[in-house]
């Protein structure tokens, strides 16, 4: 983990379970070099915690708010933090 490196929680808002979304948030994230994982919130919503370089996070928060993603999404509400470098990997929750 550098200084450059940035922890991005982000929820999703949308029709964005049951359509491939949280796999096609890994697959953008592993092609970014991030770690993290997206995971099914109970009331809809999809949680996307990602690390990584900030160059590398702002280019998967461009992709989740980009209309090219499955399903539909209508609102990203993203906080960023310094990273913890708890994370390995990314993986669907």
């Amino acid at each position: 983990m550098t200084a450059s490196q940035i922890r991005m929680t982000a929820f999703v808002h949308g029709y964005v379970q049951g359509v491939g979304f949280r796999w096609w948030t890994r697959s953008r994230a592993l092609e970014l070099g991030l770690v993290g994982y997206a995971s099914n919130q109970a009331d809809g919503r999809v949680l996307v915690v990602a690390e990584g370089e900030r160059a590398a996070v702002d280019a998967l928060l461009v992709a989740l708010r980009s209309g090219q993603t499955p399903g539909k999404v209508d609102a990203v509400v993203e906080r960023f933090d310094d990273a913890r470098g708890d994370l390995t990997g990314f993986v669907e929750k």
